[in-house]
């Protein structure tokens, strides 16, 4: 497997929504972004936060979970929390939800508005261990320039 190039895909993500005011076209150019650039990915996408509910939003791959809520499942954690959450085995993550039974592991990157969680972004895969450090520092930065261009 290749090494992710978050360089050119947050340079990428910038051109695609500098300047558009859509958070939900822009959202889903993002969720498509990084499912043709992430190899060995089966659903990217992103959760809104409705009060203390995420809620489905853009995303790429198999059907999904439609309501979560903060602190349930890797996403409810990460919303709740505040914190990126990294999970190399899911079937070891206490309250882990299966939306998709052939995902293995998964990495939540909150997103914010005004130091406020409004919505995590959701990467998983079918292998065991596939996200990494670099992974999560690659995601952290486009979760930044999404925060910059669409939340701010």
């Amino acid at each position: 497997m290749r090494e992710t190039d978050y360089g050119y895909l947050n340079k990428s993500a910038e051109s695609l929504i500098n300047g558009v005011p859509h958070l939900i076209a822009n959202l889903a150019n993002i969720s498509a972004l990084i499912y043709s650039e992430l190899e060995d990915i089966n659903w990217a996408g992103f959760y809104l936060s409705e009060g203390e509910m995420l809620v489905l939003g853009p995303f790429q791959g198999k059907t999904a979970c439609i309501e979560i809520p903060y602190g349930r499942g890797v996403c409810g954690t990460a919303a709740k929390e505040d914190r990126t959450v990294l999970v190399p085995d899911v079937h070891e993550f206490p309250g882990h939800i299966a939306c998709d039974c052939a995902s293995r592991s998964e990495i939540v990157v909150p997103l914010h508005v005004g130091g406020r969680v409004v919505g995590v972004l959701d990467i998983d895969s079918p292998s065991e261990g596939r996200f990494t450090e670099p992974d999560r520092y690659g995601l952290e930065d486009l979760v930044s320039t999404l925060e910059r261009e669409i939340f701010s």
